[in-house]
């Protein structure tokens, strides 16, 4: 299961739509909006990327071979989805008069990249180095009369903003991400190999589940070779393993990136209980003292005592027109801690993932240097429209969000997956009382009357 599955949702008093999301990559499109433009000269190469079915990770690898530079010359503002049609922008630092002209030759070969434009620029393109991400989303497997349902969702969410939980892709295919992180944290490696390694279940493929059967067995050879190669750090920390090497060893063999990933997992998982919490308890968008509030223009912070929080929530006050918002907890080494009630909420939570603050400072090269994040992001320029193509029929949805807001979340609200799935299941039970009741009250039939075929098949099941 899904570990936002259980989130609250904001528009509960409104019907979900139902759905299917990504059944082509091309039903879902995100394209970054940049936040500065091109100098049109300078040692580093931008490109904007239009890429299909492709992790950014591994569009910089190919950058890399087509380009012939190490992975670490290369930048990007953004992670973007794998299962998708997206654009965006790299960096290359390529200082002149290298050339440009033969690598780009190269990539244009290639079936699942295109590159759209170059430009030359003065600096390395960072990491939040976006103003926001345009989504167009084809929900499929819908009823497109139900787009005026899903258009009163989202014009809710354009008004009060959207919780911004951090979607269920930051915590991995098995949605433990936030479980390994925290072995990093407090260098518990055999618990983090064995997390990741072992422990199969009913949704791994049979390779997989063979290959974490054989490193229970501690048969690493035999669990690498049934490894699927597209788990790519699973197999660092098996090979090493199999080479002998101690869980501490293994996990070193890990890319830092990537080990740096499942700690922000970690903090993601810890934000969304304060914001869960929050939600539920209808604070969400409401200012406390103690409170560090969210700028929303410049992404500063600034504490809140009870006059701010009075002058903010009242009617037409910062917090109604979506200037500012409560911020909640990336917690870190760095972090800037809230006071008051909110500080509570916000150590309650940490706790509850059996954490202390002094356990944040990790080891080794590991640790969680902690940010805040905000509550709620806005939902810019949305759009609904229902009907069938040659694919079926859809409901389209486009907005813009800022970044490091999650597009699932937006579609999280308009389809109800999951309470969707409850209500049937609640309906299914609710048919079986009822033809259980049935049965209670027919007649007794004697050893010579016929068997009436509804007894017969309940004997059956």
């Amino acid at each position: 299961m899904s570990l936002t599955s259980r989130l609250t949702y904001l528009t509960s008093d409104l019907p979900g739509v139902g759905g299917t999301i990504k059944l082509r990559p091309e039903d879902f499109f995100v394209e970054e909006q940049p936040l500065y433009k091109t100098a049109g000269e300078g040692e580093h190469l931008y490109l904007l990327i239009e890429k299909t079915s492709l992790t950014t990770p591994e569009v910089v690898r190919r950058l890399a071979r087509a380009f012939r530079v190490a992975r670490q010359s290369i930048g990007y503002a953004g992670m973007k989805d794998k299962h998708a049609v997206t654009r965006q922008h790299f960096s290359i630092r390529l200082p002149p008069p290298a050339d440009e002209v033969e690598p780009l030759n190269r990539l244009a070969n290639d079936p699942r990249l295109k590159v759209l434009w170059a430009d030359r620029h003065l600096n390395k393109l960072r990491r939040g180095h976006l103003a926001s991400n345009r989504f167009v989303i084809y929900l499929r497997q819908v009823n497109p009369s139900d787009a005026i349902a899903a258009r009163r969702v989202l014009d809710r969410l354009a008004k009060t903003g959207i919780p911004n939980f951090i979607g269920e892709q930051r915590f991995g295919y098995r949605q433990n991400s936030h479980l390994l992180g925290r072995y990093l944290l407090l260098a518990d490696y055999q618990s983090f190999v064995d997390e990741m390694l072992g422990r199969p279940g009913l949704a791994d493929s049979p390779d997989l589940r063979a290959g974490r059967q054989a490193y229970e067995r501690g048969d690493y050879t035999a669990a690498l070779e049934t490894w699927p190669r597209q788990l790519r750090f699973d197999r660092q920390a098996m090979d090493a393993l199999r080479q002998g090497c101690s869980p501490a060893e293994a996990v070193g063999r890990i890319e830092y990136q990537q080990r740096d990933f499942l700690v922000s997992a970690l903090q993601s998982a810890i934000f969304n209980d304060v914001l869960d919490y929050r939600l539920r308890e209808a604070v969400y968008d409401r200012l406390l003292p103690g409170d560090l509030a969210w700028k929303h223009d410049s992404r500063a912070v600034f504490e809140v005592d009870e006059q701010v929080a009075s002058e903010d929530n009242q009617s037409g006050g910062r917090v109604e027109t979506l200037q500012v918002s409560p911020s909640g907890p990336l917690w870190g080494i760095s972090m800037q801690r809230a006071a008051g009630r909110p500080g509570e909420i916000e150590r309650q939570a940490l706790g509850n993932h059996d954490l202390f603050e002094s356990q944040l400072g990790g080891a080794g090269d590991i640790k969680a240097e902690g940010s805040r994040r905000p509550l709620r992001q806005p939902v810019d320029n949305p759009d609904i429209s229902g009907g069938v193509d040659e694919h079926g029929s859809f409901i389209r949805v486009a907005f813009e969000l800022q970044r490091g807001t999650y597009a699932t979340i937006v579609l999280r609200e308009i389809m109800k997956i999951q309470e969707l799935e409850h209500r049937r299941q609640e309906e299914a039970v609710a048919r079986n009382a009822d033809s259980s009741s049935h049965l209670d009250t027919a007649p007794i039939c004697s050893s010579t009357d016929p068997v009436p075929q509804g007894i017969e098949k309940s004997a059956d099941a």
